[in-house]
């Protein structure tokens, strides 16, 4: 009977028993089309990014190799400039040890004459091959262009490295062909933009010249040198830009195939080349692939199981709602493991199909700790019920939005007050049927993190202010406001002067509390929307923006001044610290920002060269003293390399006697083309670019080299008085360069006197009085130089304990012309021979001068009354002469102070 029932009933129900199979195999169907579908729709997304990926990543290669080799094509012009105004005396290997072309990137530069002779190089010949260098020659000699020609070569000493061969065309004065300029930089250099860049192991760059030559390869973080077969085949650069799949067409030497990316440089004949694998690139579809087929799986399973039960003794509404709880058990069990939050969103519609509402239908766990609610809070939850937020006003927007397209996923910042109490999410929405499955993830530590790097990218480590990278990415834009509003701009380039002084003497961690403390001072006198910039070491910029006119620079720049006129304490340190202040002002000194800063620098460096502590606006005329006294710079270098200087003498004589009892030795330069250069044109030159001391040592090398030869002549040698500038005393080795010179030309060390200066001595008194004793043991005998200009005290000349002092010519001159000339002179020689030194007076220039300066007992006078300064072989026949002037006494009365 039961059996009967039973078959009755499956009788009864043979339809609906039909029915689920058929409505699961019709479910299935719809399912796989969708999810194959979905993810050809994802693979063309993911091969269009790509394409758009390698496309992008080729323009921004060939940015690179544009600004690359356009500094090669700048430096290749101003070698040209500098080597033919040098007219053959440029050096490169001493431009080399002063920092020049030292970086590894530069294999050989070299200048070749017109029949190719290296006239000099910064390295062995050997690395050049000798058929490149005849190909390059004789390409110049051919053409009368001095345009840049670029070529590929390889390095000659292994053949193992591949170099790009940077040349120039040199005339002589006529115009005809004078020989080549060469750089020649490693092929490796031309591919560092990888280092940026995440290409993966399989990712490829490479630079592409005109005729498909690779002039550079890098696979990975490899470099690759051409050997044998190229490693790319170039016969699609059809093109100046494109991107394609190679899919067999383009050949790689790996047989990988790649998504490639090219892009012509505008002004040179390369072409940027970049490809990435597509294993790499479609990775994330591949990931994405395995989990719609997954789910696909799952739900074709849970299907089978539906209609099997389906067609059971259940009922069918019952065994419908069982196998409903059963799929969203199954959904929560597989997501509750993850801190994702998900959701099953149900769109409501009217009755004319028109979506009014959407219903949260399921959500796991940690969905539900995103509202900080239970899960059976949530749960039935509609978006109208909470459309006065913000937040689900936008949610309504972007589901419909989802409905249509089927996809969407985004990355969100949130507002302050959103319902997750989270400031970042990523949010993915995929539609099923008429339901949306929403993922949520919370990536604000991501976000966070990235945050922090761009901070750290334009944050100076040091002092927290912005860096050089911040300014060049925030002044085009401020250009750009300022130019839309019509107002000024300006940039105050800052110099501090000392810094180098305290940083070489108290240590760096000293040096980085005193810019730490100098930040702060800065930020202290400016408006709230200006800016204080960190260009690196002692450099700041403070940009004004706006300024209505110049008046406003002025006193941002005076206010700095004087925060800086008073010293840091920083512990039990003190320290000096004035700013130098170069200004430039927008649009009048520029309208772009290289422009700006390099008036504001050029106006800071007239500062420096001025006398420092004080602030100027940028003119044109500054350009040219400028560049004049580089060029001056570079010609005190050529000076000493040939030897140009020579060492006049000018006698001293006993006051009481006449007699010749010293003199002094002085520099003078002899330039072969201007003739004899002015010393007060050329000695503050040699200090400010620190070439004193080598200047100094060829002095004191050519004194006496000369004591020698009179030496030989058997005269009776008097003592030879040095001038040792505050720069070369306060290096601290005069002391061993005068031990030196002194025993190679056998030298007693009582014939040499050194004169210093006050300012000199004053600079750090402990290192001074060490020094000066130091000099003292070798037996030599101390002057100070110019006295009563400085700022000597009465105690300090005791400290330094100095054998002699130079009046200077400013209280000579006075002698005669007012009282007060000879109250100075008269205390001065008191207060030395009560301290047991002896006493020069400097520019002697009358009788009457003498005659005073003989009452006042000064022990030595030397001027011009005694003579000029004078070659060595004018020196002599004063040598040999002796008495240079008549003994006052016998010719004149004393001199009376009473009269």
């Amino acid at each position: 009977m039961v059996e009967m029932r039973k078959a009755d009933f499956l009788k009864a129900n043979l339809r609906l028993i039909l029915a689920w199979p058929l409505l699961g195999l019709a479910l299935a169907a719809v399912l796989w089309t969708a999810t194959l579908l979905q993810l050809q729709a994802e693979k063309k997304v993911a091969q269009q990014q790509a394409l758009g990926n390698v496309a992008s990543l080729s323009r921004a290669y060939s940015q690179y190799l544009l600004r690359t080799v356009e500094q090669m094509d700048q430096l290749t012009l101003q070698l040209k400039y500098e080597w033919e105004n040098a007219h053959g005396k440029l050096r490169l290997e001493q431009l080399k040890t002063r920092g020049m072309y030292a970086m590894p990137q530069f294999a050989l530069v070299a200048i070749f004459d017109r029949k190719g002779q290296a006239v000099t190089s910064t390295a062995p010949m050997q690395r050049l091959r000798d058929t490149e260098r005849s190909d390059f020659l004789l390409r110049h000699w051919r053409s009368n262009s001095s345009a840049l020609r670029i070529a590929l070569g390889r390095e000659g000493q292994s053949g193992a490295g591949t170099l790009v061969h940077f040349t120039r065309r040199l005339d002589d004065a006529d115009g005809n062909f004078d020989g080549v300029l060469l750089i020649s930089v490693r092929s490796a250099y031309f591919s560092e933009f990888y280092d940026s860049v995440n290409f993966g192991k399989l990712g490829m760059s490479a630079m592409v010249g005109e005729e498909g030559e690779l002039f550079s390869v890098r696979l990975g973080s490899t470099v690759l040198v051409p050997e044998g077969a190229p490693f790319l085949d170039t016969g699609f650069l059809d093109t100046d830009s494109g991107a394609m799949q190679s899919g067999g067409r383009t050949a790689f030497a790996d047989a990988q195939n790649r998504y490639v990316g090219w892009h012509a440089l505008k002004a040179y004949p390369f072409t940027a080349v970049v490809g990435l694998a597509d294993t790499q690139v479609l990775q994330p579809y591949q990931e994405t692939r395995t989990i719609y087929l997954g789910i696909a799986t799952a739900v074709s399973l849970l299907l089978l199981a539906f209609t099997c039960i389906a067609t059971g003794l259940s009922l069918r509404l019952a065994w419908r709602h069982h196998q409903s709880e059963g799929v969203r058990n199954a959904y929560r069990m597989a997501t509750e493991g993850t801190s994702d939050g998900f959701y099953i969103i149900a769109a409501l519609r009217n009755a004319d199909g028109v979506i009014i509402d959407f219903e949260l239908v399921d959500c796991n766990e940690p969905g539900a700790d995103f509202f900080g609610v239970r899960r059976e809070q949530l749960l039935g939850m509609r978006l109208q019920s909470r459309a006065h937020e913000p937040y689900f006003r936008d949610l309504m927007h972007n589901y419909r939005a989802a409905m249509v397209s089927g996809f969407s996923e985004e990355e969100i910042e949130l507002a302050d007050g959103n319902p997750f109490k989270l400031r970042w999410i990523r949010r993915r929405l995929v539609r099923s049927g008429d339901r949306l499955a929403v993922t949520l993830q919370d990536i604000s530590a991501a976000k966070l993190h990235e945050q922090d790097l761009r901070r750290v990218a334009n944050e100076d480590g040091l002092t927290g202010l912005p860096n050089r990278y911040w300014l060049q990415q925030f002044l085009p834009g401020a250009l750009a406001r300022a130019a839309l509003g019509g107002h000024m701009l300006a940039l105050l380039f800052i110099d501090f002067d000392g810094f180098k002084d305290i940083n070489d003497t108290q240590g760096h961690a000293e040096g980085d509390k005193v810019l730490r403390a100098a930040s702060l001072r800065l930020n202290a006198v400016l408006r709230p929307g200006d800016h204080v910039v960190r260009l690196g070491g002692d450099e700041f910029v403070v940009l004004l923006d706006p300024v209505e006119d110049d008046s406003r620079a002025e006193q941002v720049a005076q206010r700095i001044a004087i925060a800086f006129d008073e010293p840091f304490y920083l512990g039990a340190e003190r320290h000096k610290m004035g700013a130098s202040i170069g200004i430039s002002v927008y649009p009048r000194d520029g309208a772009e920002t290289e422009v700006l800063m390099k008036n504001a620098d050029i106006a800071m460096y007239a500062v420096k060269t001025a006398g420092k502590g004080h602030h100027r606006f940028f003119q044109p005329a500054l350009f040219e003293t400028i560049r004049h006294r580089r060029e001056l710079e570079q010609s005190l270098v050529t000076a000493l390399e040939q030897d140009e200087f020579l060492v006049v003498y000018q006698p001293r004589v006993d006051t009481m006697s006449g007699r010749l009892c010293s003199m002094e030795a002085l520099v003078r330069w002899q330039h072969p083309v201007h003739g004899m250069v002015p010393p007060l044109e050329f000695i503050p030159v040699a200090e400010s670019s620190g070439l004193i001391s080598q200047l100094g040592e060829v002095v004191i090398e050519k004194v006496c080299q000369q004591m020698a030869r009179w030496k030989t002549y058997g005269l009776q040698l008097v003592p030879v008085s040095i001038n040792v500038s505050a720069r070369q005393f306060g290096r601290g080795d005069v002391h061993r360069v005068l031990a030196s010179a002194l025993s190679r030309h056998g030298i007693d060390a009582q014939l040499i006197e050194v004169e210093i200066t006050e300012s000199a001595m004053m600079d750090e008194q402990n290192r001074a009085v060490e020094q000066l004793a130091a000099i003292r043991a070798l037996g030599v005998r101390l002057l100070v130089d110019d006295f009563g200009t400085g700022y000597s005290s009465l105690s300090q000349l005791q400290k330094f304990a100095m054998d002699g002092l130079k009046i200077d010519r400013a209280f000579t001159m006075e002698l005669g012309r007012s009282e007060q000339g000879e109250v100075f002179v008269r205390a001065i020689v008191s207060m030395a021979h009560a301290l047991g030194m002896s006493v020069v007076a400097e520019g002697v220039e009358t009788r009457e001068q003498l005659d005073m300066l003989h009452a006042l007992q000064c022990n030595e006078v030397q001027g011009y009354f005694i003579s000029r300064p004078v070659p060595a072989e004018q020196m002599l026949e004063l040598m040999l002469k002796r008495f240079l002037i008549e003994h006052p006494a016998r010719t004149h009365p004393p001199f009376s102070l009473a009269s």
